[in-house]
């Protein structure tokens, strides 16, 4: 038995085990990881954007990444500052990810899918200069919406905007070529980068690109996830956290410089930008992006196309592609490994996914932002029975225990909830330290708030949630931020929003309704209310109108007994995944 394996068995019959230490944690900052890659593979194919007819090498992307971070530092961007980016699965994003790196400022990613509010409220928690940001993608209209929060633009010259309602924006860099007042042009921002570069050449010790000097230790990326507060909340990530968490990742899928990782999952999510990107960084390996959103069809045609080896994606996604009309068309034999994560993975999605597109080798992660994200991650050589009924064994260099009400760990087989802690846990919540206290305690471990259970070899099984979080199609969703939205209806009293099965998405969102004397509302009135102001995701696919909501004595809603009469209701099962 290796040393590895050892160190994931739960030790005393207790809940509680220590990722494997034989492997030395990378000491480099995310800057640096590139450019390692590219001294190491050079002509290699870093990067292939199918959709935008877009093929680097690593040297290639080294060089487009260092003038776009020229560009940033040309435009008043310095280290420790705040770059938004609001954009889809892009090569500016990519750009992006890497030359606010080089720079050593603070990229902030962007759910793609935000509206008015939630873009507001992002951009000013965390105090962004600067914002990347796409035209539009979808139904969303960025340009318009930027322009409604900051009608200063029409008037401003760029990287001169004071707006009232986001004080300490100053640049928007959009993607196209069409000219928008008040705005940049991506590539004139580039272009006054490689003017100012040559004029002073960047260095990597004490110019622009001064990365270099950067503690890994430092915060480099922040991604919002949803708040029980009613709001997001900024987890602040540094070097340390996802570079490791990206070369593991890659490490379990026993990945290479040979091998080409299609991406159709976000970029804005630790899916895509660490698990993904990054990931491949770590390895000298290809990533390989179909298109700016996830279409199965595009999906399919890419994979055959470039001789894709892996595949990210969530098990909708999967579905997705597997009933496609024209999936048996295709060529998927050069695919071997993946990552399935995001949702429960039902039995039968796997098998499909193992025989008819061939990854075998397909691996199971469970983690959450909050942890850079993966904590646990199954083998590829764990058996298909282990692969849906645990989400694996412990990540190096990390350490899990599964608590009950009291802080004691409990034994192994029991119900707990799951702590960790290690190179992972992330900084902090940016500018939250009330609920950075709240999750991360004295001794550094992180509350998940997930419930799990631990067999005698160390796999994990997540069980359910301490709180009320619904997970839908891998998108994470806190009732209480919905719940807070919907209160801005004259006509609603009480509301109280919640999970039920949905066999496509994992879960669907219900909302059950108060109404206030004398008011009227109807279903199709939430539902259009919403659409246009919150993310898509986060729209119920129910609404109820209902006299009262089920309570404790101490006046807490009963949240499972709603549920459990919507299943009723609706005809419903609950999901079996095992």
């Amino acid at each position: 038995m290796t040393e590895s394996t050892v160190a994931q068995i739960p030790r005393d019959g207790l809940s509680h085990v220590l990722g494997a230490s034989d492997e030395p944690l990378l000491n480099v900052s995310v800057g640096n990881l590139l450019v390692q890659a590219a001294e190491r593979y050079g002509q290699r194919e870093a990067a292939v954007f199918a959709g935008h007819d877009v093929r680097w090498s690593y040297t290639e992307l080294l060089s487009q990444v260092d003038s776009v971070a020229q560009g940033l530092h040309a435009i008043g961007v310095v280290a420790g500052e705040r770059v938004g980016i609001w954009c889809p699965n892009r090569p500016e994003w990519l750009l992006a990810q890497f030359a606010t790196a080089r720079l050593g400022a603070i990229l902030v990613a962007i759910n793609p899918a935000y509206r008015l509010s939630e873009l507001e409220f992002a951009l000013n928690k965390v105090n962004c200069k600067a914002v990347i940001t796409a035209e539009r993608f979808k139904s969303s209209d960025y340009i318009h919406m930027l322009q409604e929060l900051a009608p200063e633009l029409s008037t401003s010259k760029p990287g001169e905007l004071h707006s009232r309602r986001i004080p300490s924006l100053r640049s928007i860099i959009k993607t196209g070529s069409h000219q928008v007042p008040g705005m940049y042009r991506f590539e004139d921002m580039v272009a006054a980068g490689v003017a100012l570069g040559a004029d002073s050449p960047a260095d990597t010790g004490s110019g622009p690109l001064a990365d270099g000097a950067t503690s890994v230790d430092d915060v480099i990326n922040i991604q919002f996830t949803s708040g029980t507060t009613g709001f997001p909340k900024g987890a602040a990530l540094s070097h340390r956290n996802i570079v490791n968490n990206a070369n593991f990742v890659m490490r379990a899928m026993d990945f290479s410089e040979a091998d080409r990782l299609c991406i159709p999952v976000p970029f804005y999510h630790c899916f895509g930008m660490v698990m993904g990107t990054l990931g491949c960084v770590t390895q000298g390996a290809t990533m390989v992006i179909p298109g700016e959103g996830f279409d199965p069809l595009a999906t399919l045609q890419t994979v055959e196309a470039e001789r894709c080896s892996a595949l990210y994606a969530v098990p909708t996604m999967f579905t997705a592609m597997l009933d496609h009309p024209e999936f048996q068309s295709f060529d998927l034999s050069a695919l071997r490994t993946g990552i399935m994560a995001g949702a429960p993975c039902p039995i039968e999605i796997m098998r499909k996914v193992q025989s008819l597109m061939h990854m075998k080798h397909i691996t199971i992660a469970y983690g959450m932002t909050e942890t850079s994200p993966v904590s646990f991650q199954s083998s590829i050589h764990d058996s298909l029975s282990k692969r849906v009924s645990s989400v694996g064994r412990v990540h190096p260099h990390v350490e899990v225990k599964l608590v009950d009400a009291d802080g004691h760990t409990v034994p192994v087989g029991q119900q707990g909830e799951l702590l960790t802690r290690g190179y992972s846990v992330m900084r902090e919540y940016w500018g939250d330290e009330q609920h950075t206290k709240e999750s991360i305690d004295q001794d550094g471990w992180m509350h998940t708030g997930d419930l799990a259970v631990l067999d005698e070899a160390g796999y994990c099984n997540i069980t359910g949630r301490l709180k009320d979080m619904i997970v839908r199609g891998g998108e994470n969703i806190y009732p209480r931020e919905v719940e807070e939205f919907l209160y801005r209806l004259p006509a609603v009293s009480q509301v109280q929003v919640f999970g039920i099965p949905d066999r496509e998405l994992g879960e669907s969102v219900c909302a059950w309704i108060v109404l206030r004397d004398g008011f009227e509302l109807t279903e199709s009135e939430v539902i259009d209310f919403c659409r246009e102001q919150i993310a898509h995701y986060k729209v119920p696919a129910r609404v109820c109108m209902v006299e009262s909501m089920p309570m404790t004595v101490t006046g807490k809603a009963q949240k499972f007994r709603m549920r459990e009469e919507m299943i009723c209701q609706l005809g419903i099962e609950e999901i079996d995944t095992a």
